[in-house]
């Protein structure tokens, strides 16, 4: 007997096999249009959450190798690891870019949210998962894998997730 699932999302479907990998980094931001203190340079330890889905399993009885998710993203999310996320539009952004150089990270336009980091990091997430399926690699990932979500937990109880 199936029972109905309590917890639909868009991505989600009952026959689908899903993974998730968490990356953990600490990283800082502020959101120069936050009225309280978050206007402020403060940081976070952030767990990002990655989950993709395919309908089968491959040779390996896997949906994909979890080393093939870090070799996509490992890079991408490295620059963020004590590094200082700010929109661009913030008056101090060119001062503290040129005080910490790569350390800073643009968001054009954008406060770095926790809502825009899940959007950014689902967008390259989701191109580097298309050339994974195309190079082949070290860790092979089939064309039938599909990006279902990311999640950035800014705190242990808070969170922020985007998919499409």
């Amino acid at each position: 007997m199936r029972l109905p699932c309590l917890f639909l999302h868009p991505w989600y479907d009952e026959s689908m096999y899903r993974i998730c990998k968490i990356i953990e980094l600490e990283s800082g931001h502020l959101l120069s249009k936050h009225p309280g203190n978050c206007q402020f340079p403060h940081g976070h330890t952030r767990s990002v959450e990655l989950t993709f889905t395919a309908e089968t399993l491959d040779d390996h009885d896997m949906v994909m190798d979890f080393k093939a998710i870090r070799e996509m993203l490992g890079d991408f999310l490295e620059q963020f690891d004590h590094a200082l996320c700010m929109n661009t539009d913030d008056p101090h952004y060119d001062d503290f870019r040129r005080a910490y150089g790569e350390r800073i990270i643009p968001f054009d336009h954008s406060d770095p949210t926790s809502e825009a980091m899940a959007r950014a990091v689902f967008c390259h997430a989701k191109q580097a998962l298309s050339r994974a399926q195309a190079d082949g690699g070290v860790y092979p990932v089939r064309s039938c894998v599909k990006l279902g979500r990311v999640r950035v937990w800014e705190t242990s109880s808070t969170w922020a997730e985007y998919c499409e």
